[in-house]
């Protein structure tokens, strides 16, 4: 069986929230988003794809967050609040000058935690019908959300050190820490769980939205997750940490022809046994927990369910790891079991790709392809597997044009022009180039990065592997930008394809 939502050919777009435009400094779950909405409704789209929407613990990056389960609640609407009578227009002047085409996270912040603080006060504050449903939600994500609320208190009491660092008596979770700190910083807590719940009913509303124009959501989960999270604080036997409470041993991917040295990720290891005897139940509720956000959840690093790279905690580099067996079958036989309605997206690219190959066969999970890689390893979409998803890029890899015009430095003007006559891209922009002869693919399901539709060049990558940058994360599209012309393009490119 085929655990995909569309059977047909299809195809979407990558735009993570953060990226949307607004006055606001940071793109957000409200008017902006449900005119993207729109935009993907009128290129006849089908999917929306996002990163994660988790709160980001360190570098701003999605896939190093404070919670496998809490949201961001930077990317809550403002608007949205002021709808609800929560905040008025007065309290948001002044509106500081954000940058258009980045995120300036931390100004952002800075002034934007003070609004959202405001608007928790008022709604605590509040007597409505809203109150009834905000107690539900906590009863309902009380599995997680207590721990998490408690984490983020605490994290604030001890400085913002890592956990592993805490003062003993927190150091090592138990159900009493909750409740003793929840005892001595109610209101603390209790905003921390009001924010979530912003979140919670903005996102379901925006979910609704996209649903009814016949748009999908496909979310994200990185399958690692940050060391100074609540859910290794408060499951630490699920994790390879020795008895001062610290990593064993260090995530990662080998050498590859990309980077001599591999790439260190530094996020702690699964024990995976503690997972099987405690039926992945932490995967199964994040799986579950992530389906009521999204249509269908992309894995990243799919691979390590297969088998993972485990490099020694004292290493600056990856060379050095090793191999390991996960227990993928076990963990995907229980999610499955637990919930015939998950759809899944293996991103399988690597060294590991064979192994997690028999996963993906084993329960009609789609892969992954991008173009720019096929290029690079002198393949061709004629061999893409229809049950595969294609990406003309991701998050991780340059533009289509910057891609191309990095091909002056690596590639002979022979091999160029040998690559430009495959794209036939004589006549149009190397983006749409790439973008057509992506669409003719077998692959059932082609994404596009909304950077290769605005036509942009490396400068607007989202993020570059292996490196700190404020770059990475931060970039922005301009409201202009996405002209009507560009709209009917994508539209008439996807009517042709048959993936409308």
């Amino acid at each position: 069986m085929e655990r995909y939502l569309n059977k047909q050919r299809s195809s979407g777009v990558l735009l993570h929230i953060s990226s949307l435009p607004g006055p606001y400094g940071i793109g957000e779950i409200g008017n902006e988003a449900k005119a993207f909405v729109n935009d993907l409704a009128t290129m006849n789209q089908q999917y929306w794809q996002i990163l994660p929407t988790n709160y980001p613990e360190r570098h701003n990056s999605p896939y190093d967050t404070n919670s496998a389960f809490a949201q961001n609640p930077f990317l809550i609407s403002l608007d949205g609040l002021i709808e609800d009578g929560l905040l008025s227009e007065s309290d948001l002047e002044p509106i500081p000058e954000f940058t258009i085409s980045r995120v300036e996270f931390e100004k952002l912040k800075k002034w934007k935690k003070t609004l959202l603080r405001k608007a928790a006060t008022n709604f605590s504050n509040a007597d409505n019908n809203d109150l009834t449903k905000y107690h539900e939600f906590c009863r309902e994500q009380g599995f997680w959300l207590n721990g998490y609320a408690t984490f983020m208190v605490l994290k604030e009491m001890q400085d913002q050190t890592d956990w592993s660092n805490w003062e003993l008596k927190y150091k090592k979770f138990n159900e009493d820490i909750i409740d003793d700190i929840e005892s001595r910083n109610k209101s603390e807590i209790e905003e921390i769980k009001i924010l979530q719940y912003f979140f919670h009913k903005q996102w379901k509303a925006l979910k609704t939205f996209a649903n009814d124009k016949g748009i999908k959501l496909i979310g994200d989960i990185p399958i690692y997750i940050s060391f100074n999270s609540s859910d290794v604080w408060t499951n630490q036997e699920l994790f390879k940490l020795d008895k001062n409470c610290k990593m064993q041993c260090q995530s990662g991917v080998p050498p590859d022809h990309f980077m001599e040295s591999g790439q260190l990720w530094g996020h702690p290891i699964y024990n995976w046994e503690k997972h099987e005897n405690s039926d992945f139940s932490w995967w199964v509720n994040r799986i579950n927990h992530t389906m009521q956000y999204v249509d269908l959840i992309r894995i990243d690093h799919f691979n390590g369910f297969a088998k993972y790279w485990e490099v020694p905690i004292q290493d600056s580099d990856a060379a050095g790891g090793r191999w390991v067996r996960a227990k993928g079958i076990e963990l995907l036989e229980k999610v499955f079991k637990n919930n015939n309605k998950v759809n899944l997206i293996a991103e399988d690219l690597g060294e590991a790709s064979a192994d997690a190959a028999v996963l993906r066969n084993k329960y009609g999970i789609p892969g992954m392809n991008v173009l720019q890689f096929l290029f690079y390893d002198g393949d061709s979409i004629d061999n893409i597997e229809e049950n595969t998803v294609l990406y003309t890029g991701t998050h991780d890899n340059d533009t289509s044009i910057g891609w191309f015009e990095s091909l002056n430095n690596k590639l002979s003007s022979d091999e160029i022009n040998d690559l430009k006559n495959i794209l036939n891209s004589d006549s149009k922009g190397m983006n749409w180039s790439m973008i057509e002869y992506s669409f003719q693919a077998r692959a059932k399901t082609v994404i596009v990065p909304v950077q290769d539709i605005l036509g942009l060049g490396s400068d607007s990558r989202m993020n570059t592997p292996g490196t700190i940058s404020e770059n990475n994360w931060s970039w922005r599209m301009d409201g202009s930008e996405l002209k009507d012309t560009m709209l009917r393009k994508m539209r008439d490119i996807t009517e042709e394809a048959n993936r409308a």
